[in-house]
């Protein structure tokens, strides 16, 4: 049975599965905190899945483990990356999402240049 929006808002790890301009899945586990209706992911500007997501927004989730085996079925959603002045509520949105252990990656994450070298994402389901 697929998942719902709040089981994957509530999963510790999300696989966040973006694909290639030939269609090719590339999964990556991430973090997400929730606000609303939508989930919030902080990656690098140059990532490759930030890059995928220029070329198609499509991208499925499921609740994964640590490592990426997925727990649950995909659901489909679209990506958009979010413009960098709102890298501060991301961070501030998986802060309080993850705790402790959140707060330290958010510290560390800035000392590296994140503010600068990071965006956030939106998930939303599809539909």
């Amino acid at each position: 049975m697929a998942p719902t929006f709040a089981d994957i808002a509530e999963a510790q790890y999300v696989l966040l599965t973006t694909f290639t301009k030939d269609g090719r899945p590339k999964p990556t586990p991430v973090w997400v905190a929730r606000d609303g209706e939508r989930l919030l992911v902080i990656s690098e500007e140059k990532s490759w899945k930030v890059k995928r997501i220029r070329n198609t927004p499509r991208v499925t989730l499921a609740v994964c483990d640590i490592r990426g085996r997925p727990k649950s079925e995909a659901i489909e959603a679209t990506a958009t990356i979010l413009d960098k002045s709102h890298n501060g509520a991301v961070y501030d949105a998986i802060g309080r999402r993850y705790g402790p252990v959140g707060r330290v990656f958010n510290m560390f994450s800035k000392l590296r240049g994140g503010m600068q070298k990071n965006v956030g994402l939106e998930l939303r389901t599809a539909g």
